[in-house]
């Protein structure tokens, strides 16, 4: 069987941060990043209310989990490192790989260390880059919450284009939350 274009795990060098490739002992910061940080639960949708808590797995689970991400051909999970700190401030992630169609989907989570001085919009670029030109994806495609406008921008200004809203996609201080489509493509 030939090997998906995630079975490679680079690292990508920017001014502001270094994406690696993700491993099990990353979990304890990622955890921690979701733990103290409720904007993350929040931007992502994890959960449904101010008040709610993230339903966070147990730590020896998620270490697991991400071990299996260092090394799973169906995803590339990349640590984002903050180029001044050293510290990891969060993760980049494509995923959803269409073989036929060429195209992948995107997420990230950056934590609040990490918000405010340009380490998500060049960390987003880059793992768009890599996918686009080095991976040989046609299309990469994301979801952003209608209260993530900051997101948005950093989305817009890496290239990706608003393709459609998803209404009331999501129940959040009992209203409804549209979701943004957007997608980037290769030319």
């Amino acid at each position: 069987m030939e090997p998906t274009p995630f079975a490679d795990k680079p690292t990508l060098y920017g001014e502001l941060v270094t994406l690696r490739p993700i491993r099990a002992d990353d979990a304890d910061a990622i955890d921690a990043i979701i733990r103290d940080d409720g904007e993350v639960a929040r931007l992502t949708g994890s959960v449904h209310s101010s008040t709610e808590k993230p339903a966070g797995m147990p730590l020896e689970k998620l270490r697991e989990l991400y071990g299996a991400w260092a090394v799973a051909d169906d995803r590339l999970v990349l640590a984002v490192i903050d180029n001044t700190t050293d510290e990891l401030v969060g993760e980049v992630v494509l995923n959803n790989w269409d073989e036929g169609n060429e195209s992948c989907g995107f997420r990230t989570l950056i934590g609040a260390a990490g918000r405010g001085r340009g380490l998500g919009t060049e960390a987003t670029r880059l793992i768009v880059e890599h996918g686009l030109t080095k991976m040989g994806m046609h299309r990469i495609t994301l979801e952003v919450y209608d209260f993530n406008p900051r997101a948005r921008r950093v989305y817009e200004k890496v290239g990706f284009v608003y393709e459609g809203t998803g209404r009331e996609a999501l129940r959040f201080d009992d209203e409804w939350i549209d979701v943004h489509f957007m997608a980037i493509l290769a030319r």
